[in-house]
This record gives C-alpha cells, sequence and structure tokens, in this order.
C-alpha cells in the first residue's frame, strides 16, 4: 500500500487534498512512497531542494507530487510540479540511492528550466485565460487493483496516490511542441489554436513528435 504524506509531515489519505500551511503558502507537495516509509528527513529533503531550485523561478504558489518506488535493488523518483496555468514540469529518475534519484528528477527539470528562460517569460506572461481547460491529474497506482464498484459490475474507480491542478491551454501546434519540450512530460493536452478542439501531442520511442488532432476535417485539408 502507498504511503502519502505532505511536505509538513503529516500523514494524507490518497485522492484527498490538505489545506497549505500559512508559513509554507508557497508550496504544497504530496509526497508518497509505495510500500516505502517516507520519514520527516527525506521530506525535509524533497521540499528544501524544490524550494531553492524549481520555486525560485516563480513568484506564485507551486504544487506538485513526489512518489517513490522500489526498482529492482535501487529506487525511482517520479516528480510533477505544476507551477503556472498551463505548465506542469515532469521529470523521472533511477538511481541507487532513494536521495540520489529525486535529486537526479528535481536536476533535470531545473536544467529545462535554465534553458528555456525566454520561452518560460513568455509563458509566465500570457498566464491563465478564459479559453484555458481547467482540471486535475492524478497519480494512480498501477500495482494495486481497482476497488470493486458499487453496483458489483467489476472493476471501479483506480486507487489514487495523489492529486494536483493542471489545465490545457490553447496554444498552436508549434507551442505545444516548445512546451512539451520544457514540461518534459510524454504528453500534452492542449486546446488547438486554429480551430478549439482539444489536441495531444507525445514523445514516440523513435524520438520524434507524434500529433493528435480528433477535429480534423480531410475537406479542409
Amino acid at each position: 500500500m502507498a504511503s502519502t504524506a505532505d511536505y509538513s509531515g503529516a500523514t494524507i489519505m490518497p485522492g484527498r487534498t490538505q489545506k497549505r500551511p500559512a508559513n509554507e503558502a508557497n508550496m504544497h507537495i504530496q509526497i508518497s512512497g509505495q510500500q516505502i516509509d517516507i520519514g520527516d528527513a527525506l521530506r525535509t529533503h524533497v521540499t528544501d531542494k524544490l524550494q531553492g531550485g524549481i520555486a525560485k523561478y516563480f513568484d506564485q504558489p507551486i504544487d506538485g507530487t513526489v512518489s517513490f518506488a522500489r526498482d529492482g535493488e535501487g529506487f525511482a523518483c517520479t516528480a510533477s510540479v505544476h507551477v503556472f496555468a498551463g505548465l506542469t514540469l515532469f521529470a523521472e529518475a533511477r538511481a541507487g540511492d532513494i536521495y540520489a534519484s529525486f535529486d537526479l528528477a528535481a536536476d533535470r527539470m531545473e536544467k529545462r528550466l535554465r534553458r528555456h528562460k525566454s520561452r518560460l517569460k513568455d509563458h509566465k506572461a500570457r498566464g491563465a485565460t478564459a479559453e484555458d481547460t481547467v482540471g486535475q491529474y492524478y497519480v494512480i497506482d498501477a500495482a494495486a487493483e481497482y476497488t470493486e464498484a458499487e453496483d458489483g459490475g467489476g472493476a471501479g474507480e483506480p486507487a489514487i496516490i495523489a492529486e494536483t491542478a493542471a489545465s490545457a491551454a490553447t496554444l498552436r501546434v508549434g507551442d505545444a511542441v516548445a512546451r512539451l519540450d520544457l514540461s518534459g512530460a510524454p504528453v500534452l493536452l492542449f486546446r488547438n489554436a486554429g480551430h478549439g478542439g482539444l489536441n495531444v501531442v507525445y514523445r514516440r520511442p523513435d524520438g520524434n513528435i507524434g500529433w493528435i488532432d480528433p477535429s480534423f476535417d480531410p475537406k479542409r485539408a
């Protein structure tokens, strides 16, 4: 069973959101471990590094999730940080030491922020618009079985480890590809500025970028 805790050290239930303490209003990070005990020292290390690295690029509060899992004889860390409307940073890393796995993931996010400083300013200046689709990003425990539906008709809701805010920004396709690179995510959902429909860009195994446009009409091509 996954253990989930926020940065303040208080244990929280999966799928529930904790209020941000007044003295830490600039950050709300949920930290979870699959069959791993998340101690105070690790929580402090995660929040201090995010505070001194990712958070320094932004004036507004940031929310995110950091999850740890066993990976052979080492550890795997998956981190996502929602920094402002339309942009969530993702990173994964593996290492023999649990602290090192997080450090690698955090360093990868910060490296992309440094590389895209000018583009980041454009995203920040743009902010959220009425056209943005606001939603929620969930982390689902892939190893857990689905809970049974209330009507007894089979599998129901998945086990949610953590959740954070998310949004689908209105972008041109080229801007969506650039944001995919900045975020480090494997996939980006956005609203196509050309026709208003929801589109997806994603990383292909061959290294290229795929683009899905359900609204494509061959007659308009």
